[in-house]
């Protein structure tokens, strides 16, 4: 049997639509913030400071857990569409790709802040319009 899955993403969380279903996965990261003003040693060195380097590996692998826990709900979908704001799509359609399930993803959207039945109705439309053309 074909199982669709619609996603929306972002790093705040997911929503996940299927036929008969909507699930949301939050991602509880820590926010990711750049500091411009560093202060770096007097010799030269740019590398950045340790403090930094431990908040961006943390969240690293925050992200990490967060796209395989939605993973984890993506297994037994046999197409995907991908939908959500920023980077997060692409970051996890290359996460699925890691994972070696990349070919179930049939579209990559660009889409903003949505409520669960926006996200329902495009997934919907998607997987309609995918099935009569």
């Amino acid at each position: 049997m074909r199982k669709e899955v619609g996603l929306w993403i972002d790093h705040r969380q997911a929503v996940l639509v299927n036929s008969d279903e909507i699930k949301r996965i939050v991602s509880n990261l820590e926010r990711h913030v750049r500091y411009s003003g560093v202060s770096h040693p007097r010799n030269g060195d740019t590398h950045l400071d340790t403090t930094e380097d431990g908040r961006d590996r943390r969240f690293e692998d925050q992200i990490s857990h967060y796209y395989d826990d939605v993973i984890a709900e993506l297994r037994d979908a046999s197409a995907i569409l991908i939908m959500g704001p920023g980077e997060a799509k692409i970051e996890f359609q290359k996460r699925l790709g890691v994972q070696r399930l990349d070919g179930r993803v049939v579209g990559v959207q660009a889409a903003d802040k949505l409520t669960d039945e926006q996200i329902a109705a495009e997934v919907r439309s998607f997987f309609q319009q995918r099935a009569s053309g």
